[in-house]
């Protein structure tokens, strides 16, 4: 994870992601899941790419299991935007950089 991406946890599930006053992208995520690892570094090119314009952070499930509840979470990886407070979109699965930055422009 590049120092771009926030590190999520139960207590900050809130304030970084539902009080948050730009658009954030979560990624929910777990070590032993293979698609996961492999988005990993995709994950930290949008962060890169779109810092300052979205905030990017991972949840690993097994962490923190109620902000993954709380977001509805039922497969992974799973890449929910948020804007306002409120979910704009959501995908699950391992995605090509393409198709992640379509999902993020999409809330921009």
């Amino acid at each position: 994870m590049s120092d771009k991406v926030i590190k999520g946890t139960e207590e900050n599930f809130v304030s970084e992601v539902l009080e948050s006053k730009i658009p954030v992208l979560v990624d929910f995520w777990a070590d032993w899941c293979a698609p996961c690892r492999m988005t990993g570094p995709i994950v930290d090119q949008v962060a890169a790419e779109y810092e300052g314009k979205v905030k990017v952070m991972k949840f690993h499930v097994d962490e923190c299991p109620e902000a993954a509840g709380q977001a509805g979470v039922t497969s992974i990886p799973a890449f929910m935007m948020y804007k306002n407070g409120k979910l704009v979109q959501s995908i699950n699965g391992a995605m090509p950089l393409a198709q992640l930055k379509a999902l993020v422009d999409g809330a921009l």
